[in-house]
C-alpha cells in the first residue's frame, strides 16, 4: 500500500494528466497522484482528503475559493511549471528577429510563459501572445505552443509544439520535503529530471545541490580526521561520531545517535559548553586506560549557540601528528622556489615593485609584504631570498593563521624533552632554527597571539630564542619576511598587535599591487596558465574587453580559476556566455586602494555596475559615526526595509566584509556593531563633492 496521497488541481485537465504524469514517475512508488479539474469539474465541492494539494494558480479564482474546496489544516502548495532543455533548443534555432506567435488558452498564460522564455534566455525572436478571441492583425508564418495546437491559426505555416510545460524541480523538491521523502532527492531519477528541466532559480539549484553534497563532505571529513569527534544539537543529543571516536570511547556510534551526550560520556562537558557559550579548553581525562586530551567547542549562529563539538585526541597521537606537519613544513619551505624572473607581469606597477624589492633583498633587515589574498605575496618572498647574501641557506615559509595557536609555538621556538605530555625524547628544535643563516617567511602575520608576538620581538631585537620547556638562550641568525592581506596599522589601533612589533616588522614595507592594478599583466598571466593547463582558447573582444574592467576580488588565484574554467568550456572562442557564473554575479565596488598607497595614487572608482545598497549602508555607517554610536546588522537591516529597499543578512554582512577589507569601516562581532574609520569617512564625503 503506497504511504501518502497528493492531490494535483489544474485548470485544463489535459494538463493535469500530464502533471499526474510527470509525478508519478517519480513519486510513484511511495505515493498515490490523483488529479483534479476545474474546466471538467472534477474539483468542485469539498476535495477527498490528501496528504498535500498541489494547485495550479489558474484553477481558482482566490486563496478563499481554494479554502472552500480544500479541507482546512491540508497542506497545499502551488504547481510550477517550466520547459525543458531540449524544447528550448529548437527555439534558438529560429532566425533572429523574426516575430512569431505564442498560442495558448488565456491571454494570461500565454504573456506569462513569454516572460518565462526571456527569462531562459530566449530574446533573439519577438513574440506576440495569441489565445482565443484574439486578431491576428499581421502576416506571421511561425507559432510557438505548449501543446495547444488547437487554437493556432490555419493561416500559419510553422507550428513549434514544445508540449505541455513540465513541472518545475523546486516544485519536485518542494513535495519531497513536505512529505518526508528527501532521501528520494539523490536518486538517478530525481537527478535525470533536473538536468532536463529548465530553470533560472539558479540559486536554489546551487544551494539544494550545496546542501547535498555538504551533507556528504561533513561524513568524509568526520571519518578522515585523526581526531575523535562527537557532534550534539542544541539540546545536548548525540547527532554524529566518528570511527576514532568509537574507538576512543569504546561504543557504537549508531547505538548512541539521539541519546544525550553526558550520558554516554560523563567525562565531556557538554552541557557546559552549550550553557556558558564557550570553549572548554583543553583537559587530561583517563578513559579506559589511555590519557585523552578532551576540548569541547560551541557551534554558534547569530549569538545562538546550536551545538557543540567534542574533540578527543590520544597524546600519542597528537605528538605523531605534529611530527608529520613539522616535516611537512619543512620539505615544502626548506628551499627557495621561485626567483624574480618567474613574477611575469611588464605593468608599472609590477615593474616598479620588482625593482624595489631586488634592493630590498640586498639588506638583512625585515621586509613586509602588503597585499590581498592570491596577489602572489609568497612567490616574491622566494624571490627575495633567492636574490638576498642568504641565497644559498635554507628557506623555510610558515602560514601563521593555518597553524592552531597550541601548535604554533612548539613549530617556531621548538620544546625541549618533557616540555609537555608525549614531547619527542631529546626535544625538537624548531622553524627559526631550521632557518638559522636563511630566511623565515611568516605569511598571514596578522594571526599571531600576543603571547607569540612579545617572543617574535625578542628575536628581531636579540636573534636569540629560547624552547618551549627550556632554560638556555641559543643564538640564531634568520631573516624574517612577513606577510599580510589586513591593515596591521588597523589592527595596532585596535590593541591586538603590538605596536613595537609592527614597526620592527615594518622595515622595508612594499606594497604588492593586485591585478586589478596590472592593466594587460592580466592577459600574459593568462597566456601563462593557458601553457600550464594544456589549453587553446581565444578571448572575444567583449570578453577580454570585460575582464580586463573585472575588478579580480581573487587576484592572480581567481584569474588562474577562470584560465581553468575556460579550458574545460572545450570551445575555441570564450564568449561571454562562457563566462564563470561567479564572475557574473560578482557585482563589486572598487574599492582599492590597497594598504599602504596614497589616496591620491589610488583614489576609488566606481564600477559601472556597483550596486547601489553599498552606498546605502555607507551612508548609514557616515550618519551613526558623525552621530557618535556603533551600528549592528539587525539596525542596517531594519533601516533597509524602512527605506524600501530590502536587504538580506548575507547582503549586509558581505557588504562590511567588503568596507573592513578597505580599511573603510571597523567591524566588530556580536553586539559591538560596526563604525567608518576616518578613510571611510573620507570615502563618503568625497563621494558627495
Amino acid at each position: 500500500m503506497k504511504e501518502k496521497i497528493i492531490s494535483l488541481v489544474s485548470l485544463d485537465p489535459e494538463a493535469g494528466r500530464s502533471y499526474q504524469a510527470e509525478v508519478e514517475s517519480l513519486f510513484g512508488d511511495h505515493a498515490q497522484v490523483r488529479i483534479y479539474s476545474t474546466l471538467n469539474g472534477t474539483a468542485e465541492g469539498t476535495l477527498p482528503k490528501a496528504d498535500l494539494y498541489v494547485i495550479s494558480t489558474d484553477a481558482y479564482g482566490s486563496a478563499e475559493e481554494v479554502a472552500r474546496h480544500v479541507p482546512m489544516g491540508s497542506e497545499t502548495m502551488a504547481i510550477e511549471v517550466s520547459f525543458r532543455w531540449s524544447e528550448l533548443r529548437k527555439l534558438k534555432e529560429i532566425p533572429a528577429g523574426e516575430r512569431v506567435l505564442f498560442v495558448n488558452m488565456t491571454q494570461t498564460m500565454a504573456r506569462e510563459a513569454i516572460t518565462q522564455l526571456h527569462q531562459f534566455g530566449i530574446n533573439h525572436i519577438t513574440f506576440l501572445p495569441f489565445y482565443p478571441g484574439a486578431e491576428l492583425t499581421e502576416d506571421i508564418s511561425i507559432a510557438v505552443t505548449p501543446d495547444e495546437i488547437r487554437y493556432v491559426p490555419e493561416s500559419v505555416k510553422t507550428v513549434i509544439n514544445l508540449g505541455q510545460r513540465s513541472c518545475t524541480s523546486g516544485m519536485m523538491i518542494e513535495i519531497a520535503l513536505r512529505l518526508g521523502l528527501e532521501h528520494l532527492l539523490e536518486t538517478e531519477k530525481f537527478q535525470e529530471y533536473f538536468r532536463d528541466i529548465a530553470t533560472s532559480n539558479y540559486s536554489f539549484d546551487q544551494m539544494f545541490a550545496r546542501s547535498i553534497r555538504l551533507e556528504s563532505q561533513f561524513h568524509i571529513l568526520m571519518e578522515v580526521l585523526a581526531e575523535g569527534i562527537i557532534g550534539v544539537n542544541e539540546r545536548g543529543e548525540i547527532f554524529a561520531c566518528n570511527r576514532h571516536a568509537e574507538e576512543i570511547g569504546r561504543v557504537s556510534g549508531e547505538m548512541i545517535l539521539g541519546k544525550w551526550g553526558d550520558e554516554v560520556f560523563p567525562y565531556i562537558p557538554f552541557s557546559a559548553c552549550l550553557k556558558e557559550r564557550r570553549r572548554m579548553e583543553a583537559q587530561v581525562r583517563r578513559i579506559h586506560g589511555v590519557n585523552v586530551s578532551v576540548e569541547v567547542v560551541p557551534v554558534l549562529r547569530q549569538e545562538t549557540c546550536i551545538g557543540a563539538f567534542a574533540i578527543l585526541q590520544k597524546f600519542n597521537e597528537a605528538e605523531r601528528r605534529q611530527n608529520e606537519l613539522r616535516g611537512q613544513l619543512l620539505k615544502k619551505g626548506h628551499t627557495a622556489k621561485y626567483s624574480f624572473d618567474d613574477v611575469i607581469g611588464k605593468s608599472e606597477a609590477i615593474r616598479q615593485t620588482k625593482e624595489i624589492l631586488k634592493r630590498m633583498a640586498l639588506s638583512e633587515s625585515p621586509v613586509l609584504l602588503i597585499g590581498e589574498t592570491g596577489t602572489g605575496k609568497e612567490l616574491f618572498a622566494h624571490a627575495i631570498h633567492q636574490a638576498s647574501k642568504r641565497g644559498d641557506g635554507p628557506f623555510i615559509a610558515i602560514n601563521v593563521a593555518a597553524v592552531p595557536e597550541n601548535l604554533l609555538e612548539s613549530e617556531l621556538f621548538g620544546y625541549e624533552e618533557g616540555a609537555f605530555t608525549g614531547a619527542k625524547k631529546g626535544g625538537r628544535p624548531g622553524l627559526l632554527e631550521f632557518s638559522h643563516k636563511g630566511t623565515l617567511f611568516l605569511d598571514e602575520v596578522e594571526g599571531m597571539s600576543p603571547m607569540l608576538q612579545v617572543k617574535l620581538l625578542r628575536v628581531l631585537q636579540e636573534r636569540e630564542i629560547m624552547r618551549v620547556g627550556g632554560d638556555r638562550i641559543i643564538n640564531i641568525d634568520v631573516r624574517i619576511v612577513a606577510a599580510t592581506n589586513e591593515s596591521l596599522e588597523q589592527k595596532v589601533e585596535e590593541g591586538s598587535f603590538r605596536r613595537d612589533l609592527y614597526y620592527r616588522l615594518n622595515t622595508l614595507p612594499v606594497v604588492i599591487p593586485p591585478l586589478e592594478a596590472r592593466g594587460d599583466d592580466m592577459f600574459l598571466l593568462m597566456e601563462r596558465f593557458k601553457q600550464e593547463l594544456n589549453g587553446a582558447f581565444e578571448l572575444s573582444d567583449e570578453v577580454r574587453a570585460f575582464l580586463k574592467s573585472y575588478s579580480w576580488p581573487g587576484n592572480i588565484r581567481e584569474l588562474r580559476n577562470v584560465v581553468e574554467y575556460f579550458v574545460y568550456t572545450g570551445h575555441e572562442v570564450i564568449s561571454m556566455e562562457d563566462l564563470p557564473h561567479t564572475v557574473l554575479k560578482h557585482k563589486r565596488v572598487k574599492l582599492r586602494p590597497v594598504m599602504g598607497v596614497s589616496r591620491e595614487a589610488a583614489a576609488p572608482v566606481l564600477a559601472e555596475d556597483s550596486c547601489s545598497d553599498f552606498w546605502f549602508v555607507l551612508e548609514q555607517l557616515y550618519r551613526a559615526s558623525e552621530a557618535g554610536v556603533p551600528l549592528g546588522r539587525e539596525k542596517l537591516l531594519d533601516m533597509a526595509r524602512q527605506a524600501g529597499r530590502p536587504m538580506s543578512q548575507l547582503e549586509v554582512r558581505r557588504i562590511l566584509s567588503e568596507m573592513a577589507e578597505k580599511g573603510l569601516a571597523l567591524v566588530s562581532r556580536g553586539r559591538g556593531g560596526s563604525r567608518l574609520t576616518p578613510e571611510g569617512k573620507a570615502f563618503w564625503e568625497n563621494r558627495e563633492m
